[in-house]
């Protein structure tokens, strides 16, 4: 995997790193870029937490059992893993190879542990950090997704400040205001542009 991407990535692929605290909207992000058609390999992450309504098995997520994803981690199929909130998600290292060998720059979403891991393996990637413009903003972005309890809202919460203590390890940072996704994405997009 490591040569195979490091070959790929520099013939100016791209791998894009994106990650932020939980709330900040990665998600809506990544799905708006889809749905606008932005032409990157959008990389699903596997995880062993429960299905929320509406997410779809190998679109949105791999869900696998607690057993299925020790043992992608056995054979050394993992990019990166991590427990986070009790549960593992990991990068399956086929999902960026596949992307590479075919000529697409690749998009991933990860934890914050996840990215000191791939930037030790992958350091050419470009790192990318989405962040609430206020800790308050952030707990009401959470508070309305209504998928949390208390104690996991104020969780997340200190976990979210823990994670911009990392900010040193990210090539960009960018705010992530309400309402202003495709501002965003364009950021993403100048952030390509100037990549490339």
């Amino acid at each position: 995997m490591n040569n195979v991407a490091t070959n790929e990535m520099k013939q100016s692929l791209l791998l894009i790193v994106l990650s932020g605290p939980s709330g900040v909207g990665k998600d809506e992000v990544l799905n708006r870029m889809k749905r606008l058609g932005r032409s990157f390999h959008y990389v699903i992450t596997a995880t062993t937490r429960p299905q929320r309504a509406g997410e779809r098995d190998g679109v949105d997520y791999y869900f696998l059992s607690p057993e299925k994803f020790q043992q992608m981690k056995d054979k050394e199929q993992l990019l990166e893993w991590a427990e986070v909130y009790g549960n593992y998600y990991g990068v399956p290292k086929d999902e960026i190879s596949q992307a590479l060998s075919r000529g697409m720059d690749a998009l991933v979403k990860v934890d914050v542990q996840g990215v000191a891991t791939i930037k030790k393996i992958l350091p050419q990637a470009v790192f990318v950090f989405l962040m609430s413009p206020s800790m308050r903003e952030l707990e009401l972005r959470l508070g309305q997704r209504h998928s949390e309890s208390s104690a996991d809202l104020a969780l997340r919460l200190e976990k979210a400040k823990e994670e911009i203590k990392s900010l040193s390890l990210f090539d960009y940072v960018i705010t992530s205001h309400q309402g202003k996704i495709d501002d965003i994405i364009s950021r993403i997009d100048a952030i390509v542009a100037a990549e490339k």
